[in-house]
């Protein structure tokens, strides 16, 4: 409400009515004011009297509970509820109640509002206002609020989802409308020149190469944009999830340039490389694999002959690894950047030998990285080169020591923690344990002692491989003394390493060390 008094003075209202004394009218006031029960914490009432701008509330004991306010605190406020108002709220709120008018016998208005609580945080309210009496140019008012908050959030949420939904949709649409121009352009010419080779026999050896080569270039380039977008796909429907495993970053580094070295050969471009042997990251190998390979072919290709292509690794911070591919080629001019990373835009430009590109490879890399919860960015001048940034989750350097006995346990912890500082050591007593621990922290080597409750260490790798199909971290075996048929068993699925107990030190920090590296 606006400005409340506690008072109003006579010869402010009308000569007819004796207004010097508000308390005058509080029992009336009170008359009208429903009593609201106990039990309902999100409403209040008030009832009041205006004349022109002031006015005289009396608020339901509930206000207290909606808004953490007491009506005697709300009425000594300098404009009464309305000092509560959000400013940006205030003009509406005005306007609401300007449209009471004495003229009128009977006036009704509802509006919704917000307001800053005594805890400071904001409420929206619903208020219904009815004018019941007018007395000589006096309103007589009384008005119920309801909280609205929770029903306004739900309601932006839902607004917000709506709009999310409608800008997918566009995305889709605008996405497919180009797709499927690009899925059937290449078809026309690929049909022309295959019509060419068939029915002209005197076509010469140079021209059928030439018309086979455009051929063979065309399909194969669908077929890589059929491969991402069958990828893409699969992500968005959740067929395609990462499954992370603890993987060096080197030899991710490395398969890569294996990938693409005949490309590289074929424009004289030098793949250079520097990543620590000691950097791992938590990620799907294969999507890894993928995103770096995308940024480096892109690299090679609008890179020119002669120059080079840098590829580094390092700590972005504790938790995430950054990987970082670097050209000297054309760069990406202002007005398409964009346009980079976008499923819906489809931007594709030409190498620097021509080499065409399917438009999904750098949006692919967005999608896999995001999945793995890194970031992906970049920044590009024309004419300078590119370089293309993206992190991945960290993998802890850590060992899981399962041991059943303690005092074996408590020697070869301190042994690992002295020779092997800069990784942690977690342990397990029993198989189920160490089952979840691996499962959920993929740690750098496995020591395992053969002898366990609940289940032999055979029987804890099985359960391993049961439940993460691509399982290959390093195990060490320790058994209590030589049986050539559990060692066999190990063998049989996978473990190299077996160690007769008692442990020689030295053995044991050789073979961990061989794991490790």
């Amino acid at each position: 409400m606006n400005k409340s008094k506690n008072t109003i003075k006579s010869n402010d209202l009308t000569d007819n009515l004796n207004l010097s004394h508000l308390s005058t009218y509080t029992n009336q006031l009170k008359e009208v004011l429903p009593t609201i029960p106990e039990e309902f914490e999100d409403v209040f009432w008030w009832s009041g009297v205006k004349y022109g701008k002031d006015t005289f509330s009396i608020y339901s004991s509930n206000i207290k509970k909606v808004i953490g306010y007491s009506g005697e605190q709300i009425q000594a406020l300098p404009e009464g509820l309305k000092s509560l108002v959000v400013r940006e709220d205030v003009p509406a709120y005005n306007k609401a109640y300007d449209s009471l008018s004495p003229l009128r016998k009977t006036n009704f208005f509802e509006h919704n509002f917000r307001i800053k609580s005594k805890d400071n945080k904001i409420l929206w309210l619903k208020e219904k206002v009815v004018q019941y009496k007018n007395v000589n140019g006096i309103l007589f008012l009384k008005a119920s609020l309801i909280d609205i908050t929770e029903f306004k959030e739900r309601e932006n949420e839902l607004l917000k989802s709506v709009e999310d939904k409608q800008n997918k949709i566009f995305t889709r649409d605008n996405f497919l409308s180009v797709l499927s121009h690009d899925l059937r352009a290449p078809f026309s010419s690929i049909l022309g020149f295959t019509e060419v080779l068939m029915n002209d026999p005197n076509l010469n050896e140079n021209d059928r190469n030439e018309y086979l080569n455009f051929i063979h270039d065309s399909a194969s380039n669908q077929l890589q944009l059929i491969n991402y977008l069958l990828d893409w796909s699969n992500m968005q429907i959740g067929r395609l999830n990462p499954a992370p495993q603890r993987i060096q970053a080197q030899s991710i580094v490395f398969n890569c340039i294996s990938n693409l070295t005949g490309n590289a050969i074929r424009k004289n471009i030098e793949i250079k490389s520097n990543v620590p042997e000691s950097i791992y990251i938590e990620a799907d190998e294969r999507l890894i694999l993928q995103a770096l390979t995308n940024l480096v072919s892109n690299a090679i290709k609008f890179s020119t002959e002669g120059k080079s292509v840098s590829i580094t690794v390092d700590r972005f911070n504790q938790e995430m690894v950054e990987f970082v591919v670097i050209d000297e080629g054309v760069g990406i001019p202002e007005s398409n950047q964009s346009k980079i990373f976008k499923f819906e835009k489809l931007f594709s430009t030409r190498g620097t030998k021509g080499e065409k590109g399917t438009g999904l490879g750098l949006s692919l890399v967005r999608e896999i990285v995001e999945r793995h919860g890194g970031q992906v960015w970049f920044y590009s001048k024309e004419g300078k080169g590119s370089e293309f940034h993206f992190t991945v989750p960290s993998a802890e350097n850590s060992i899981l020591l399962v041991e059943n006995n303690k005092e074996d346990y408590f020697r070869f912890e301190r042994m690992i923690k002295e020779q092997f500082p800069q990784f942690k050591v977690y342990g397990a007593d029993n198989g189920f344990e160490a089952i979840n621990y691996v499962l959920r922290q993929h740690p750098s080597v496995i020591i395992s002692s053969h002898e366990l409750p609940l289940m032999n260490g055979v029987q804890f790798i099985k359960s391993i491989i049961r439940g993460d199909k691509r399982f290959n971290t390093p195990v060490i075996a320790l058994i209590n003394s030589y049986d050539e048929d559990v060692i066999k068993s190990y063998q049989e699925i996978g473990v190299k390493i077996i160690l007769t107990k008692p442990v020689d030190p030295d053995k044991l920090t050789e073979n961990i060390s061989l794991c490790i590296n």
